[in-house]
């Protein structure tokens, strides 16, 4: 009984709830599998359970077309014969890959499979993932295309990039990579690139990694030069204005979230030298919370005054707080002795205080996260540290 076009198991989250919207919107009959019910039931009561651009409107548009099925029994995967996978590979306490989950999720749906199904992986995994789940489909006694097509998009603008955005596939053969590209051709994607699939689990990674480090050597110039006690607004003006190849330097801030870490730890375990560099840009990102707080304490001790923490998502305009670096800033800003109190116009959560109540009770403010809701504050005469430089100058 085919009666779905497609199932995404993980199909309520960040990458697949988008992408389970975007394909039935274009016709397809979409099978969402999730063990989340929670958010299960928001979906189907027309409730997006993140902020993504456009997607609580394309929803109510959606359910009362009956394209969108959710349940979260795996038996939903009898029904159709392509299966994408939003299971990604964790990092474990030990900064290296955990492919255990993955494991036994596939293990779990491997009953529920049809003969010949294409199964296409969609998350970030760690390199030889793709051919190790073909194999333990064949060992399982089921035969089935498996493509590693990973999402390269941006949180937040989801419904935008899965149309325009090149799609990798990474396939073993030309029969999936045909099946794979079909699928994705009726978004209307940019252009569909075939690779192995090793090809492309490392084509993700390094293009993640890329930017991680990116952000990494935008932050140590910032350190650098704030140790100089130089404004690094007019050095970083000096380097940009009217010259093309440094326009992308980016700008200094906090370098985290689900993705960019992880990824970086991934290629690390990949490679036999582990990837100084990829250490490197680790320990320049992880430790700028730590340059603020000592920076801070070093000026005035922060023992027994309140620090206040504007933005706890893990970047501007998102609800996102996984990985965010606004929360080891509290810690570090705790173990110095300071009250620190936190708002999100976003995140939700109870222990969070309202903006005007952080303005009011904070002696020194810091920008976590660059949303727009911080624009234009009136923050002149305050102790404030915004290496965003969102309410003005970038200043520490």
């Amino acid at each position: 009984m085919n009666d779905l076009d497609l199932v995404i198991v993980g199909g309520c989250g960040h990458v697949g709830l988008p992408l389970a919207l975007s394909l039935a919107d274009c016709g397809y009959r979409v099978g969402i599998n999730d063990i989340d019910r929670a958010k299960i039931d928001q979906v189907k009561g027309g409730k997006v359970p993140f902020k993504e651009t456009g997607a609580e409107e394309l929803l109510a548009k959606l359910l009362p077309t009956g394209r969108l099925e959710l349940s979260p029994d795996p038996a939903m995967l009898k029904r159709t014969r392509t299966v994408i996978l939003v299971i990604g590979t964790p990092i474990d306490e030990f900064m290296n890959p955990s492919v255990r989950i993955f494991d036994n999720v596939v293990d779990e749906l491997t009953p529920h499979l049809q003969p010949g199904s294409l199964v296409v992986l969609r998350s970030t995994v760690f390199p030889g993932t793709s051919e190790a789940v073909e194999r333990r489909l064949r060992e399982a006694g089921v035969e089935a295309d498996v493509a590693f097509c990973p999402e390269r998009i941006a949180e937040g603008h989801a419904l935008e990039e899965l149309r325009t955005l090149p799609q990798l596939v990474g396939v073993t053969s030309d029969v999936a990579f045909v099946r794979a590209r079909e699928l994705f051709e009726r978004l209307g994607v940019g252009s569909v690139i075939q690779t192995t699939p090793l090809e492309a689990e490392l084509a993700k990674l390094l293009t993640n990694t890329w930017r991680y480090m990116k952000f990494a050597i935008a932050n140590q110039f910032f350190q650098i030069v704030s140790r100089s006690g130089l404004d690094y607004n007019r050095v970083l003006n000096a380097i940009r204005q009217d010259y093309p190849r440094a326009a992308d330097l980016p700008g200094p801030g906090f370098a985290a979230g689900p993705c960019l870490l992880k990824d970086t730890m991934q290629l690390s375990a990949f490679t036999p030298d582990h990837f100084p560099m990829g250490q490197a840009a680790m320990q320049v990102n992880e430790g700028l919370p730590g340059y603020i707080v000592d920076t801070l304490n070093s000026r005035s001790p922060l023992l027994g005054r309140t620090v206040g923490i504007l933005g706890m998502a893990f970047k501007g305009e998102s609800d996102d707080a996984r990985a965010s670096l606004s929360y080891k800033l509290r810690k570090l800003a705790q173990f110095k002795g300071a009250k620190v109190i936190c708002t999100d116009p976003y995140v939700p959560d109870p222990t969070f205080e309202p903006l005007d109540k952080v303005l009011r009770d904070s002696d020194v403010l810091v920008v976590g996260a660059p949303h727009r809701a911080y624009r234009g504050l009136e923050l002149d005469g305050r102790e404030v540290v915004d290496i965003w430089g969102v309410t003005g100058p970038i200043r520490l």
